[in-house]
């Protein structure tokens, strides 16, 4: 026979026993990512860091997404389709999409951010959406874009920034700082934001989409130190981590606890130089493209992939990596040549040109930063490294206080969408300056050609005009790995390297 005593006992275990297993259940619902670099703010309209739209992929959902082979489907609009002169693109929008803040996502909507992106003197998008000449609204689900001229990358610049729809009421309040309280239409909604630390999202309970998130919360912490991110993923302070290292891939293998994920990548790595930005690009590296020709030919981008990298990410001088539709072989990469570039410095009558290479502070980055200055030094180069943090060094690149910046660009489906924001006159990323007339011309014919290998064709002739002004140099593309626990399943690794949270489960 039991007494009462042993029955307030007994109901006091099963209670306690229950608390352990919501809260395990709660725990295993909020995941936790590593970064490695803190984003810039949450606008779409203004950032133009990778960490940002990482952050984007679980906050934004945008009118297209792409897909793990690189292709395009739906997201906020279902189908979209061109008018037979190219000049009008007409997206049908999904139904019973509502913001974070409970308004519709609708078609008045998307023209308020569109127009917004478009006109807004604080945009970065406005290049993008340039050949846009007016935004109309047909239907409540039913959004016509009007060209000026004709504009094949535009399907891609809507599964970017520019295709990512934010609350027009929330953007009414407060639409210069949106970027410190996002409301969107994505997975998840912003919760809070402690800079350099960490971003908390919670899942937004109306997401149209909301069988496919098994995830209560999730956490970004922005750790830049690749051996400190993989060891707070091996001791289970983090569930996710980004770029893995290539030299930590063998080092987990034995480890039960972690996985390594593995899949293709469009992004790439390129030193940006200051050809034409403010009293920094008064030295010969700025002045002279025989220096930078010299300096590209110093560059052993085959050493670096090997020696920092264990030889996986493939070296490379276009945006485009090789094999890819709109690579060029005519202008492959022919590898360094200390000797030729010794001849350019005395062609070009310098003598120990001397400048600062700003980089993240990386200790992978970092390294990459020490061979490029061991290499150039070779050539006769006098190069500094300037180790800075992820946002700052943007910043300073953005406003011209840089020499030479190293930068990650994450990639786009579309060619254009790899060149022309650093090398077109007004491109968002040509943060050095440079214009040509002629290049510009290129790349606004081959935005108007939808047929492949006729853009293809303007796209060599492109590729041979930056070879020779160098106003950027590409050194390699990457090839996307993370790490996560082995508790953490369906993550799906995409080309753009973003981190997308539907289907992901954590045991």
């Amino acid at each position: 026979m039991i007494s009462m005593t042993g029955r307030r006992d007994i109901g006091s275990m099963s209670a306690f026993l229950a608390a352990i297993l919501v809260t395990a259940s709660a725990s295993a619902a909020d995941l936790k990512i590593g970064l490695r670099a803190d984003p810039d703010a949450l606008d779409p309209a203004t950032g133009g860091s990778v960490a940002g739209r990482v952050i984007f992929a679980a906050l934004c959902d945008k009118l297209i997404d792409t897909t793990p082979e690189g292709t395009f489907q739906p997201q906020l609009a279902t189908s979209w389709s061109w008018s037979p002169d190219s000049l009008t693109l007409t997206l049908k929008l999904r139904d019973q999409v509502v913001f974070h803040d409970g308004q519709p996502m609708d078609a008045a909507a998307v023209k308020v951010n569109l127009d917004r992106y478009r006109t807004d003197p604080i945009s970065r998008r406005k290049t993008e959406l340039k050949p846009v000449a007016s935004v109309d609204v047909i239907d409540p689900l039913t959004v016509a874009i009007k060209l000026s001229q004709a504009y094949a990358p535009l399907v891609s610049v809507l599964a970017d920034r520019a295709g990512m729809i934010m609350s027009p009421a929330a953007l009414a309040k407060d639409s210069a700082n949106i970027g410190a309280h996002p409301v969107c239409a994505g997975p998840f909604q912003f919760v809070e934001r402690v800079s350099q630390d960490h971003i908390t999202l919670k899942r937004f309970d109306q997401y149209w989409n909301k069988d496919a998130i098994s995830l209560d919360s999730v956490t970004y912490r922005m750790i830049p130190d690749d051996a400190v991110r993989l060891l707070s993923l091996r001791s289970g302070d983090l569930d996710l981590i980004e770029r893995l290292s290539p030299s930590d891939v063998a080092a987990i293998k034995d480890d039960r606890g972690v996985k390594a994920i593995e899949g293709p990548s469009i992004a790439f790595d390129v030193i940006s130089i200051n050809i034409a930005h403010g009293e920094s690009a008064d030295n010969p590296l700025g002045r002279n493209a025989k220096v930078r020709q010299a300096l590209e030919l110093s560059i052993d981008r085959g050493a670096i992939s090997e020696v920092v990298y264990e030889g996986l990410f493939p070296p490379a001088n276009q945006t485009e990596p090789v094999g890819a539709p709109y690579y060029d072989p005519t202008h492959a990469l022919k590898g360094r040549d200390v000797a030729r570039a010794k001849m350019l410095l005395a062609e070009a009558g310098v003598t120990s040109p001397s400048f600062t290479l700003s980089v993240a502070n990386s200790p992978t980055l970092a390294q990459v930063g020490q061979m490029v200055q061991v290499m150039a030094a070779e050539a006769g180069f006098d190069v500094k490294i300037q180790s800075l943090e992820s946002s700052t060094l943007a910043a300073n690149s953005d406003a011209g206080k840089y020499q030479a910046s190293m930068a990650i660009w994450s990639g786009r489906p579309d060619p254009d969408g790899n060149i022309s924001p650093w090398v077109a006159c007004d491109g968002f990323l040509n943060w050095g300056r440079y214009c040509n007339p002629a290049l510009d011309k290129l790349l606004a014919q081959a935005r108007q050609v939808t047929d492949e290998k006729e853009r293809a064709k303007l796209y060599a002739q492109s590729v041979g005009i930056y070879l020779t002004d160098v106003p950027f140099i590409p050194l390699y593309h990457y090839k996307s790995i993370w790490a996560a626990r082995s508790n953490v399943d369906g993550f799906v690794p995409y080309p753009d390297g973003l981190i997308r949270l539907q289907g992901v489960r954590k045991s």
